[in-house]
């Protein structure tokens, strides 16, 4: 081995399809540590948490129950919530908050565990186990190739008969077992590629679990915003209003459906200058949805109760509309169910 490195032995050299199976393989174990590490990183952010589930692993013990960041704060919330007094619409809704935040955090309890058992377990087992194979006859086959290297050189400088004899006895020899052992490394360096195959169909696992947990969060914060948007609009007064401005709009949706439903005239004269300019203008405004309201066509957006959302005009447009938009989505909204925001 020092005779190849210092340039004085000659080396053989493995076949071109060994090499390229062997730097295959060597890529697949650089990629999935560093995807592996990364994927304990995002599910669990904390470096000492890390670090003691890994103690409590290697000494094969349980690691203890402890609350999560969105359990924690969800905890908080309805405590502060109690002491509020549940009766207070300050208090009711950190409640709300504080169980949908516990809600969250058990979601991502339940996306940690299955990420573990579908992912990043066969990841390690390929690390800790086949890759760790490969790398015990890989030396293997360094070794045998070395051996018969040595044979090689020993023939060469043989110059009785006699000791060429044995010379050529011990390379046929050492030649035997330098493809044996080859051919056990290519047939496990092969089984990369069904290595590849099965780290797919875990990582669709991981995606679906993923894709799980995202559906639930949406979910339960859907659930929890139309909770919170049933609450008088008087406690959801905009943040650029002082303390000390009395709030414009009347108390509940409920109220100003009927109000804008008998007193239409009314209801038009708190928005019409506001809505004056705007339509005047080519400028687009905030404006706050009072109620809810379903898009009769394609062509209108629907509304939910105390959303925020963008409205401008359009040129030519009915002057009992404007366009809203939110998001991506946008259509044509009635003015009766928006407040302009300052």
């Amino acid at each position: 081995f020092t005779e190849e490195k210092l340039g004085q032995a000659e080396k053989t050299e493995l076949d071109a399809h060994l090499e390229n199976l062997l730097s295959k393989a060597e890529c697949t174990k650089l990629w999935t540590e560093k995807i592996m590490k990364q994927t304990e990183v995002l599910l669990q952010p904390n470096p000492n948490a890390r670090i003691e589930e890994f103690v409590y692993e290697k000494l094969d013990r349980k690691a203890p129950s402890r609350m999560n960041n969105p359990e924690l704060l969800g905890q908080y919330m309805i405590d502060a919530g109690n002491e509020f007094g549940p009766g207070t619409a300050y208090g009711n809704a950190l409640i709300k908050c504080g169980e949908t935040q516990k809600r969250i955090g058990t979601a991502d309890r339940e996306l940690i565990q299955t990420s573990a058992i579908n992912f990043l377990t066969p990841l390690r087992n390929f690390i800790e186990g086949d890759y760790k194979t490969i790398t015990k006859e890989r030396k293997l086959l360094q070794n045998k190739r070395l051996d018969l290297d040595a044979a090689k050189t020993r023939l060469k400088k043989a110059k009785v008969a006699e000791a060429r004899a044995a010379s050529e006895q011990e390379v046929r020899i050492t030649q035997s077992e330098f493809d044996r052992q080859a051919e056990i490394t290519r047939l496990l360096l092969e089984g990369i590629s069904s290595t590849h195959a099965h780290h797919l169909r875990c990582l669709n696992d991981f995606v679906e679990a993923q894709m799980t947990y995202y559906a639930q969060c949406y979910q339960y914060m859907l659930d929890l915003q139309k909770q919170l948007g049933s609450f008088p609009s008087t406690f959801l007064s905009n943040n650029n209003q002082s303390s000390s401005t009395p709030v414009q709009s009347v108390s509940t949706p409920s109220v100003l459906a009927s109000a804008s439903a008998s007193l239409p005239s009314v209801s038009n004269s708190i928005v019409t200058s506001g809505i004056s300019e705007l339509k005047s203008s080519s400028g687009s405004r905030k404006a706050r949805v009072l109620y809810d309201y379903d898009a009769a066509n394609s062509s209108e957006l629907s509304l939910l109760a105390d959303e925020v959302i963008t409205v401008y005009s359009i040129p030519g447009m009915d002057s009992d509309w404007l366009m809203g938009e939110r998001g991506n989505q946008k259509g044509k909204v009635p003015i009766t169910y928006l407040e302009l925001l300052n």
